[in-house]
């Protein structure tokens, strides 16, 4: 599988961005899809994940109720739609994909794929 995520760039707090995330390969709807994120001098953390078919999602805590992730497997696609940004928001986004167990798992050892990241900048 290889991830191709685009849909970074710099708004102003409490504005919105939407990332994109077009996979390919004929299996992708039976990976779990997710976004983590790392910011300068940070560990990269999970933010958000969605299970092969869309039913189960699950976000930091961090994001809760300000960001929102789905998927679309006939386009081969999963979108996390962020909105209320705040500077904190600040940090280099990664599509993710793994096998998935029926869960969203949150831990990088999770996900055997990884897109190139896309920037996103929130400013104060």
């Amino acid at each position: 599988v290889q991830l191709q995520a685009s849909g970074g760039g710099l708004v102003q707090a409490g504005g919105s961005l939407r990332l994109s995330c077009a996979a390919s390969g004929r299996t992708f709807s039976s990976y779990a899809m997710g976004w983590f994120r790392q910011a300068p001098g940070k560990e990269r953390e999970f933010v958000a994940g969605v299970t092969w078919s869309g039913s189960n999602t699950r976000y930091a805590d961090s994001v809760k109720g300000r960001f929102t992730i789905s998927r679309d497997n006939a386009k081969n696609t999963v979108v996390l739609q962020m909105n209320s940004l705040k500077p904190e928001d600040t940090a280099v986004y990664y599509c993710v994909a793994g096998r998935s167990i029926g869960v969203v798992v949150t831990t990088t050892s999770g996900y055997d794929y990884w897109g190139q990241g896309t920037q996103v900048t929130v400013s104060s």
